[in-house]
């Protein structure tokens, strides 16, 4: 096995990392999310509850094939948005 020692300056390697910080973050998040991220973004624990908000449509979602269910993240917020309270 052959073993390379790499020596790299403190400062390329910092300018290196940010780039790929900034280009990873930069990125919008997808818009169709499998269930768990639903789930997660939702609060809640139950995939019950998130079949209740799916058919009583509430938040939206697509069925590409007979087992996959992919929820619109911005349904998702603005279902959110509907609720908030208003501080007195």
């Amino acid at each position: 096995m052959d073993e390379t020692l790499w020596v790299v300056k403190k400062g390329v390697l910092k300018a290196f990392l940010e780039e790929i910080l900034n280009t990873h973050l930069s990125k919008e998040p997808n818009e169709w999310i499998l269930e768990s991220e639903a789930m997660e973004l939702l609060g809640i624990k139950s995939k019950s509850h998130l079949w209740k908000l799916r058919s009583e449509g509430r938040i939206t979602y697509t069925q590409p094939s007979r087992k996959i269910l992919l929820y619109s993240r911005s349904s998702i917020h603005e279902y959110l948005n509907s609720h908030i309270q208003k501080a007195f």
